[in-house]
């Protein structure tokens, strides 16, 4: 079958590889029906998270049509529709247990190298690096599915395949920053990054109840869209001082809950920006934390942030200090999707989620490598390329 395999840093080629088996008896496997990109696959693709090895099949978040099942799949047969969470969750361990099923304790099969970075492993993650289990990822013809009972749900009828795209990990991972961050009615709620999971992060917030909701980006495109299709308020940090431009929207006081989904590769502009970048191409820090820095030093007194945005390890000048003496509450997490996925299918079934207009470039899986460019660098408008096989 055809698969997009990473070669080396900035180095994508669509190759031949053995198609996937079953191998556990809780395995399905899936033929692609649409995956897209994402944000934190640049992260890979660049070099910047460890333990990537030559002809790693990428690829996280997609949708897939069941032909083959594991013998005690109970929850799937064959020719089901599904839609499959980017993180693996084997369902009975005491993080799945409790709904934190990013952080599960047996679907990772290289603990080690999560247990040296991170204190703990992680869950396991489609095409995710080897620190991550080293899962075959999802930008191929036919995907082999772990634990399927707990980690692919069945799309709605009506619900076509690039709306439930965005449901494997997008819009729970937005959702869960608006969820987790605190979002209560009548707040004011500041995104940072208008990519898919800035924008389902928004809609999220809306849809609790924030009275407002500001977004924050520079890409004119992504502006627009999340003006148009998700209904909030937008900065062009760009253009402005961002904290500024926060407190007076907001009376002075800052808004109640910061939202950073951007990550380890955020831009901006002034001199801690150009700090971080070069920092960062010299591996002297794993992260650029820019946009971390911004919602620290624009969230109210007493206030929330929280971070989405994917980061590999350490960072320099953390404002420790605004976190303490502001009496902020600072979470993050990788996405619990199984958590929220269902909830989230049949809103977009009754339309208080669109996803579909993130789909901006849909292509043959042949054009993957394209499609990466196209996204990395902003061309054409890219906000997601979708592919098909």
């Amino acid at each position: 079958m055809r698969a997009l395999c990473w070669e080396g840093v900035n180095k994508l080629s669509v190759e031949q590889i053995p198609d996937p088996e079953i191998r556990n008896d809780q395995d399905v496997v899936v033929r692609l029906l649409a995956s897209t990109t994402c944000g934190s696959d640049l992260h890979l693709i660049g070099g910047y998270i460890p333990a990537m090895r030559a002809g790693d099949v990428i690829g996280h978040e997609f949708v897939g049509e069941v032909v083959e099942v594991g013998p005690a799949v109970r929850r799937h047969r064959v020719g089901d529709r599904v839609v499959v969470c980017s993180f693996i969750g084997c369902g009975r361990c005491w993080y799945c247990q409790n709904d934190l099923w990013s952080l599960c304790d047996n679907t990772n099969t290289n603990p080690g190298i999560g247990q040296a970075l991170f204190g703990y492993e992680t869950a396991g993650i489609f095409g995710y690096s080897h620190a991550m289990g080293g899962i075959r990822g999802a930008h191929a013809e036919y995907v082999r599915v772990p634990f399927a009972d707990y980690g692919a749900f069945p799309i709605p009828e009506g619900v076509d395949d690039i709306s439930a795209l965005f449901a494997s990990d997008s819009v729970p991972t937005g959702w869960m920053g608006a969820d987790l961050g605190g979002v209560r009615p009548g707040d004011v709620v500041a995104v940072w990054g208008c990519g898919a999971v800035g924008q389902m992060a928004a809609r999220a917030a809306i849809l609790k109840g924030a009275e407002r909701v500001i977004a924050i980006d520079r890409v004119p495109e992504r502006l627009a869209m999340t003006e148009e299709h998700i209904g909030a308020e937008v900065i062009d940090y760009t253009t402005t001082d961002v904290a500024a431009e926060l407190r007076e929207r907001t009376g002075g006081r800052g808004p109640d809950v910061c939202i950073e989904a951007v990550g380890m590769e955020a831009h901006g502009t002034g001199p801690d920006y150009l700090y971080d970048q070069v920092k960062h191409q010299l591996r002297l820090q794993t992260d650029r934390p820019t946009a971390v820095r911004q919602a620290i030093h624009a969230c109210r007194k007493g206030g929330s942030v929280f971070v989405l945005g994917v980061f590999g390890g350490v960072v320099d000048k953390f404002p420790l200090g605004m976190v303490v003496n502001k009496g902020l509450t600072l979470r993050g997490a990788q996405m619990h999707g199984q958590r929220y996925i269902p909830m989230l299918l049949d809103r977009i079934a009754d339309g208080e989620i669109s996803t579909s207009h993130l789909a901006t470039h849909v292509m043959s899986l042949d054009d993957a490598p394209q499609g990466y460019d196209m996204f990395k660098h902003k061309k054409d408008g890219c906000v997601r390329a979708v592919f098909r096989p």
